[in-house]
């Protein structure tokens, strides 16, 4: 069975509707929550998840409704894995450290900041170790081996792998290129997240003998879209889409 990271846009279409699909995702066999922060400007999310997180935005969405959102999952989910995906200026405005302070307390275990390189982290590697959290860098194919060697050496326990160039949502095709590249990531010894695209089975069979888990983003983001209006057949997509990229 794949494990199954799955991406949610915090409090999309509302706060109720995406606690359920939260409860959806983990009863079709998610393991890990990668929970957006809705942000008005992203560098990598496709027209699926710019929608949700503008619908997001028109409600008066601000940091600590999201934060508050993610309590309430690790309250009812606390055997749960809970990251939080967001962009620099989200986290830098009120101070890294401050930041991850909060994240921490309502029970997250780790930051992907895909505009926030490695090496020039404004301090959020140190702050994720300092309140139990760990920093998660992404690695792309646009990334020269010399940099891939430096990412290695800074000793990160996961790096989240974007299966090619572009944004969220396009469909990816698995081929020797993309396993290449995985490969050449995983020679670090970093467990691997691997996404970007990613809407089956099929795609997560042929990419999770090289990463931790299998990223699925969009495809969740659609299926809520669909079925805002109503939530028990949401759910049951949900679990059923889920289910299906796990191999259950």
């Amino acid at each position: 069975m794949n494990r199954l990271m799955s991406h949610l846009i915090a409090n999309y279409p509302t706060g109720e509707a995406a606690f359920e699909a939260a409860s959806a995702l983990f009863e079709g066999g998610a393991d890990i929550l990668e929970v957006q922060l809705p942000f008005s400007d992203p560098s990598a999310d496709g027209p699926a998840i710019q929608n949700a997180c503008s619908k997001v935005l028109e409600t008066g969405f601000k940091t600590k409704d999201g934060l508050a959102f993610i309590k309430k999952i690790h309250d009812a989910f606390p055997e749960k894995t809970i990251y939080i995906m967001s962009y620099g200026s989200l986290i830098f405005t009120p101070g890294v450290d401050a930041f991850c302070k909060k994240a921490a307390e309502v029970g997250v275990n780790g930051m992907i900041i895909p505009d926030l390189p490695f090496d020039h982290d404004e301090g959020l590697t140190a702050a994720c170790k300092k309140y139990g959290m760990e920093n998660i860098p992404v690695a792309a194919p646009s990334m020269s081996d010399e940099r891939l060697e430096k990412m290695h050496s800074f000793g990160f326990k996961h790096i989240y792998v974007a299966l090619r160039a572009g944004i969220t949502g396009s469909q990816t095709t698995i081929d020797d290129e993309t396993l290449n590249f995985l490969k050449k990531v995983g020679k670090g010894g970093e467990k691997l997240f691997g996404g970007f695209g990613i809407t089956g089975a099929d795609q997560a069979n042929a990419i999770s003998p090289y990463v931790d888990a299998v990223v699925a983003g969009s495809v969740f983001v659609r299926i809520i879209s669909e079925h805002k209006d109503d939530i028990a057949a949401m759910k049951k997509a949900i679990t059923q889409k889920a289910s299906e990229i796990c191999g259950k």
